[in-house]
């Protein structure tokens, strides 16, 4: 064995012996001494009770192991493994028992930072922390010394090769998958230390500063790429909107002229037909105005009997209708015809014109 190693194991045990002095041994100790420097004055049988006392006290003391709530406590006897001391008071062999000390609660053990290469040759600096527990303090106090070193750098490896599996942007966007390989790869190795990894959080992931200015430019790209899309589906859809607009303008349009055209001939057809009416009305007012004339002239004469024929009577009605619905009443027309509310093919002759004086003499027949 070399002379390294053995100062190194003979510094570790003075350095577990000191911690295993508590301030009541120092105590113990002064109280010894002060008895010793009074021996002469009290006595050596004081002395030697105080001494008593004092190995009494130690022997007590070294005797109970006082274990917190959290902590597990595997302890050993003269070299030997013996088992696990729980939480409260325990009594164990004095002098001769060693113990360790683990908590169980949970613990963090912080990954440095380390630089690593991604799949894509992207060098990166990441760094991380770990979550774990103690679950077995027996294969913690047997199978590792130093469990936490241990841990932290298992897992600067699992995060090296765990970066070099991955693509950069992988690294920089998925780290779940990141934390659940680095949890996979600890547990299978720490499981046979007794120790749990609850969690991996990658805590930062930071690209060389090459890349970084690589990716702002192609973040800025990507930036202008999508307003120059967003630009350009802005025209189409105004340009799609106009073009719509302009139609169904000129479909209105379309629309008004071909109502405006009908009403434009049902308002000729209408025009037609009141000017074909008004010709026929002026004509049969013409014929009727004739007749009347003939009438006039016909009883100026000396014969008492006149024959009218049917076809001047109803043309003669339907005037005196039309006098009638137009004003409402009796009325005189331009000729000085006077027109008549009544039906006038129901009238006699004598109430369409004039009764000549001698009235009672003129015999009237209507074929």
């Amino acid at each position: 064995m070399s002379g390294d190693e053995t100062m190194r194991r003979f510094f570790r045990s003075l350095g577990r012996a000191s911690a295993r002095v508590g301030r009541w041994h120092l105590g113990v100790g002064l109280l010894a001494v002060v008895a010793l420097s009074l021996a002469a004055s009290i006595g050596t049988g004081a002395v030697l009770l105080v001494l008593a006392l004092s190995a009494l006290v130690v022997v007590a003391v070294e005797s109970v192991e006082i274990v917190q709530a959290y902590e597990r406590r595997p302890y050993t006897v003269f070299g030997a493994y013996k088992g696990i001391l729980g939480p409260g008071i325990n009594l164990v062999v004095p002098f001769v028992t060693e113990t360790a000390v683990f908590d169980t609660r949970t613990q963090t053990v912080e990954v440095p930072t380390q630089e690593a290469i991604t799949r894509d040759n992207s060098p990166v600096r990441a760094s991380a922390v770990v979550y774990l527990s103690v679950v077995d303090a027996e294969k913690a106090f047997l199978e590792i010394d130093g469990y936490r070193d241990a841990v932290a750098y298992l897992a600067q490896t699992s995060l090296r090769a765990t970066i070099g599996d991955m693509a950069l942007d992988e690294t920089l966007s998925d780290r779940t998958a990141m934390n659940e390989r680095i949890h996979e790869q600890l547990d299978a190795t720490v499981a046979t230390w007794g120790v749990a990894v609850e969690a991996v959080e990658v805590k930062r992931v930071m690209p060389s500063e090459g890349v970084v200015s690589a990716m702002e430019r192609q973040a800025a790209a990507e930036r202008y790429r999508r307003a120059a899309i967003l630009d350009a589906q802005g025209v189409r859809g105004a340009a799609v909107e106009r073009a719509l607009g302009e139609r169904t303008a000129a479909v209105l349009r379309a629309e008004g002229k071909k109502r405006a055209s009908v009403l434009e001939a049902q308002g000729d057809a209408a025009a037609t037909v009141l000017r074909a009416r008004a010709a026929e009305a002026m004509g049969e007012r013409a014929l009727i105005e004739r007749g009347f004339r003939a009438l006039e002239r016909v009883g100026a004469g000396a014969a008492t009997t006149y024959v009218v024929p049917q076809e001047l009577t109803s043309l003669v009605g339907r005037y005196g209708r039309r006098i009638d619905g137009g004003r409402g009443g009796r009325g005189t027309d331009a000729s000085g015809l006077t027109s008549n509310p009544v039906d006038l093919v129901e009238l006699d002759l004598e109430d369409v014109i004039e009764t000549p004086a001698n009235a009672d003499a003129i015999d009237v027949e209507i074929e």
